[in-house]
């Protein structure tokens, strides 16, 4: 963990269920290294909840060391990579050349049957302090050059980015007392779907603190930007992480938020969130010294920059797999990402597809509306990036179906039976999992009572009278105030065995809770199947049209000239949700057109005399036109 002791939170914690779902390691060794869990976005429904954890870096470290070393069938060897070994293509796959192997700094080599890279921030990495600049891939660390070059020479389209990371400050020269402490979760909620609860007492968690920014925080770093290389290169950095310096010019006379999170249960380093600086460590002092509870605070570290080479990801497939380098698969920051949680995504998925290429098969690939991890690398292999992309609920169209607390319902019998990633415990696990889930709905379902006789038997649920009688408990269910344990109170058989399993329970309540949402969904993604055949129209202008779609869209389509709705979803960048609502328009629009077509054609047309919708009665105007017309239409009048 070379920059924050986090992982987890909005979008991000999607990612690392999703890549627990697939055997990844990241969501174990968190349940047995975090100091502080904590469920995000709370007051949201749970699709959205984002899981997060401060983790100890030590035992985060230790944790994956022994999981890696006690693998079978798997060598580690430690070295860095300096150059590729290449041969001729094969013939039936795109590609100028094939990898076959590594060349090392001693010039050894090793060969393979397909290469993964996973370069960080390593590739031609420059770190910045005030206006000092040192080669390296991290603070300490050297940087790959020669790799750089020789994938430059290759021909991939290479880009640069930066980042940052704070200054890390002693524990014990803190202030504490008079900032806003956030306690941890009890109980704590585990990444890892195989984890029944994390390893430590949730007594034992550590608390994170707030502060804030000063003015006199902003003056310092206003009066000394000529001394700052990093905010004044034009190399593109992280939007929704940005610097301190990059925040207070953005965003003038705010206070900034400052999260201090411990670093470890032994620690006395503390990780001050939100405060990334790049400026020369006296000033950066400064800086801290002059925020509420850290006047007496030591830095035990200063901040950097880190400036990197990235390659443009749109030069990858679905499985991460180079387009101009057979059997080379990429993940994490050489993509363009930022973040653990993005790259451990990225890098199960070309883990995964990098050993089904060595033995023949088909790739592994997540769609859009399978996995939070299909939205991360479509964005990434259609749109590219020119900044670090960061995963967001936002980014995902049918987020109420691609839930936390559903990835392993939806990837791992996939990876077990697809990839061969997933163990068997793991599988069964599962297995166990959604047929208790289909015999609880079921059951649920089953029992059905009046509305009058659910009224008698939990009164502390507010149902609806409109509701139609008879009502099931998987209906009740759906109610907020409703969970299982009311329901098992109210109908202790068949119902007690349900509550008794609290993670089935919780399951069936998030899926009473969403049935609705995910079937009307699902009739969007058939909806969109169902018409692929139709025709867009040939003079359709996509900048006009009163169509939910984003800029962006609307020149792609604008661009491509797509005939039918099957051609658009087969144009990069294109999400499902755009899909649905074009389809929708251009039914919506037909319609209305075949309607016009059946109007009596009698009549005449009342030339200089214009009707809006507004202002003509519903005896002058056929019904069929009255909504979302122009304000200046002509309107022929039946005689």
């Amino acid at each position: 963990m070379s920059c924050n002791p986090s992982f987890g939170g909005i979008g991000k914690g999607h990612l690392v269920r999703e890549v627990d779902a697939l055997d990844g390691v990241c969501g174990r060794a968190c349940d047995r290294s975090g100091v502080h869990y904590k469920v995000l976005n709370r007051c949201k429904g749970p699709a959205v909840w984002g899981l997060r954890a401060q983790i100890d870096r030590g035992r985060y470290k230790e944790n994956v060391q022994k999981e890696i070393l006690n693998t079978p069938l798997l060598t580690v060897h430690e070295a860095s990579v300096e150059d590729l070994l290449l041969t001729e293509p094969e013939p039936d796959h795109p590609g100028k050349c094939q990898v076959t192997g590594v060349v090392l700094g001693d010039g050894s080599t090793v060969n393979a049957g397909s290469v993964v890279l996973t370069t960080g921030t390593f590739l031609r990495g420059v770190v910045l302090i005030g206006l000092e600049t040192h080669p390296a891939g991290r603070l300490g660390d050297q940087p790959a050059i020669g790799l750089a070059q020789t994938l430059e020479r290759l021909g991939f389209a290479v880009g640069r980015l930066k980042t940052g990371t704070p200054p890390r400050l002693a524990k014990d020269t803190i202030d504490f007392s008079s900032l806003e402490e956030r306690v941890a979760d009890n109980p704590p909620v585990p990444f890892s779907f195989l984890s029944e609860s994390v390893w430590i007492k949730p007594e034992d968690q550590l608390s994170c603190y707030l502060t804030r920014t000063t003015p006199k925080a902003q003056q310092i770093i206003h009066d000394n930007l000529h001394l700052n290389n990093h905010v004044r290169e034009t190399t593109r950095g992280p939007r929704y992480c940005p610097s301190l310096e990059s925040k207070v010019l953005r965003f003038p006379n705010r206070e900034h938020q400052v999260w201090l999170e411990p670093e470890g249960l032994e620690s006395n380093v503390i990780y001050p969130q939100g405060m990334s600086m790049t400026l020369p460590p006296d000033l950066q002092e400064q800086v801290i010294k002059s925020i509420p509870g850290l006047e007496k605070a030591k830095m035990v570290q200063p901040g950097y920059g880190v400036q990197y080479d990235f390659l443009d990801p749109r030069q990858l497939t679905a499985s991460l797999e180079s387009r101009l380098v057979q059997r080379l698969f990429f993940a994490g920051q050489i993509n363009g990402t930022t973040g653990y949680e993005e790259a451990a995504a990225q890098g199960v998925i070309a883990g995964i597809n990098a050993c089904l290429r060595v033995h023949g098969k088909a790739p592994f690939i997540v769609s859009r509306t399978e996995g939070y991890i299909g939205v991360l690398i479509d964005d990434l292999t259609t749109l590219g990036t020119n900044e670090p992309y960061r995963m967001f609920t936002s980014r995902v169209e049918f987020r109420m179906s691609l839930r936390p607390d559903n990835a392993d319902a939806r990837l791992t019998h996939r990876g077990f039976e697809e990839a061969g990633c997933v163990s068997q415990q793991r599988y069964e696990q599962a297995v166990k999992m959604r047929a208790a889930l289909e015999d609880g709905i079921a059951t649920l379902k089953s029992l059905q009572f009046s509305l009058s006789k659910w009224s008698q038997l939990i009164p502390e649920v507010p149902i609806s009278s409109g509701r139609r009688s008879p009502v099931s408990a998987f209906d009740i269910l759906q109610y907020p105030e409703a969970n299982m344990e009311i329901l098992e109170r109210a109908v202790p058989e068949p119902l007690g065995k349900l509550a008794q399993w609290r993670e089935l329970a919780e399951r069936l309540k998030i899926e009473a809770a969403y049935e609705w949402c995910v079937i009307n969904q699902q009739q969007e993604i058939e909806e969109v199947r169902r018409d692929e055949a139709l025709e867009l129209p040939e003079d359709l202008d996509y900048f006009a049209i009163d169509a939910s779609l984003s800029a962006e869209v609307r020149e792609k389509l604008d661009s491509n000239r797509p005939q039918t709705i099957g051609a658009v979803s087969r144009i990069p960048g294109i999400t499902p949700a755009a899909i649905v609502n074009l389809l929708r328009f251009v039914k919506t629009k037909h319609h209305k057109t075949e309607k016009l077509k059946a109007l009596p054609q009698t009549g005449k047309y009342l030339p200089g005399k214009m009707y809006s919708e507004k202002a003509t009665s519903q005896r002058q105007i056929s019904p069929e036109l009255s909504e979302e017309e122009p304000e200046s239409t002509f309107v022929k009048i039946p005689s």
